[in-house]
């Protein structure tokens, strides 16, 4: 009787730890700014000189060198928006920060470090029913992300995808 007594015990030490670790780490991260690094105007963005962001970008949109081209989507941008917040919706820890029309900023945070990424996204009619969107990603923290905003990026488009077909 006492080993079950004293795992339930350590088990929640354990809990308790780890649950104030992650909120003093978030409370850690503010002392270096906000976690939301605010918005961006995609047509003059300048990407950082450290590799800790990630852009999607249609052609002719940013200036800046894109990691990934997205797709142009066969909805409008209205449904393209309501699409993305299905998906956002499946994805750990992200609130959105803010919201104007075809434009949104989001905070996503790792789940083991609780690091703040800034995620903007901005819908944009294409015309006769078709939509496609920016999205650059952006970590408050660190010289590099080990991939984490380039990865995010591609998960979000693809589930994206599968939810809404491609134009043709």
């Amino acid at each position: 009787m006492r080993l079950p007594n004293a795992a339930a015990i350590a088990i929640g030490a354990a809990a308790v730890i780890v649950l104030g670790w992650s909120w003093s780490l978030e409370r850690v991260w503010t002392l270096l700014g906000p976690p939301d690094l605010g918005p961006v105007a995609f047509e003059t963005l300048e990407r950082r000189t450290v590799p800790n962001d990630a852009l999607a970008c249609p052609e002719g949109l940013c200036r800046a060198k894109s990691d990934v081209t997205p797709p142009v989507y066969a909805v409008d941008a209205e449904s393209l928006k309501a699409a993305m917040a299905r998906v956002i919706a499946t994805e750990p820890d992200v609130s959105r920060v803010a919201s104007e029309g075809l434009s949104e900023r989001f905070v996503q945070r790792t789940r083991w470090m609780r690091f703040p990424d800034t995620l903007v996204v901005r819908y944009l009619p294409q015309g006769e029913g078709r939509a496609t969107l920016a999205l650059y990603s952006r970590s408050q923290v660190g010289k590099g992300d080990f991939g984490v905003n380039r990865a995010r990026i591609a998960r979000w488009l693809e589930k994206l995808s599968a939810q809404v077909p491609a134009a043709r």
